[in-house]
């Protein structure tokens, strides 16, 4: 079952005074079953920063609908969005996004005080999800006091403490070394397992190769996608690299 729809979708910036305009996405549609683990990648400018904003319910589309099992996530009252986005959707940023005042418990419970969660229930929501990301003897530590992979452990936790239906991630991997990201995309693989639904915008290789299957995007379309089948993380990569080199070269692949 799709878990997630996108359709037309379109976006057209127009500058202030109205003397120009960029469409920053053409057409694009697409679905994602619930828990499969996707990647969408393409060069800066190629349109899927803005598309991860309109499926994050941070930006609204020109044109087109995003459907989130079923509701049409592009027609939410403003009044609403942040309880959406907090109750449906979990973010995994490159910087983290931690509050430096807050230790890493505060910052991964931080969604549940603002659901208005009592402190039984966050607590038995914390400690298994700590547990399995290895991150129970750091919980009263703050974000400057641990490593980079560290705080993307607690960024993760945050993420999956709501129970999402969705975890949005944007280049996940970007400010973490080549170790950390090992550990948190076997992590990811880890969590997609248990069934949660992963989409991913990347420009690491190795990372959108831990997918399932990979969407590329081009000048706002989607251009081409893949499917991992029976692949190995090395045989994806060695597609995803072709993929790119087509692309970067005017191939003749399509969407």
């Amino acid at each position: 079952m799709a878990i997630l729809e996108v359709n037309n979708l379109e976006k057209i910036y127009t500058t202030r005074f109205g003397g120009s305009s960029v469409q920053a996405l053409r057409n694009v549609s697409f679905s994602v079953e619930a828990g499969e683990y996707v990647a969408i990648m393409g060069e800066s400018g190629s349109g899927k920063t803005t598309l991860l904003n309109i499926l994050a319910a941070l930006d609204r589309p020109t044109r087109g609908k995003v459907l989130l099992e079923g509701r049409d996530i592009t027609s939410i009252s403003e009044k609403e969005l942040s309880a959406f986005r907090r109750n449906n959707l979990g973010f995994v940023f490159q910087d983290f996004n931690l509050l430096d005042t807050f230790n890493l418990m505060d910052n991964i419970l931080l969604p549940l005080v603002l659901s208005g969660k009592k402190y039984h229930e966050m607590n038995q929501r914390l400690k298994p999800l700590a547990s399995m990301l290895g991150i129970s003897e750091l919980l009263y530590k703050y974000p400057y006091e641990v490593s980079g992979g560290q705080k993307q452990r607690a960024a993760v936790a945050r993420a999956l403490i709501t129970h999402p239906k969705l975890i949005l991630a944007d280049e996940p991997t970007g400010a973490l070394d080549s170790r950390s990201s090992d550990d948190l995309l076997q992590m990811f693989g880890r969590i997609n397992q248990s069934g949660q639904t992963i989409l991913m915008v990347t420009h690491s290789v190795k990372a959108a190769s831990h997918a399932g299957r990979v969407l590329f995007i081009a000048d706002g379309s989607v251009f081409h996608q893949m499917y991992r089948g029976n692949s190995t993380n090395e045989e994806m990569f060695q597609k995803i690299s072709d993929t790119l080199t087509s692309m970067a070269t005017g191939g003749g692949l399509h969407g």
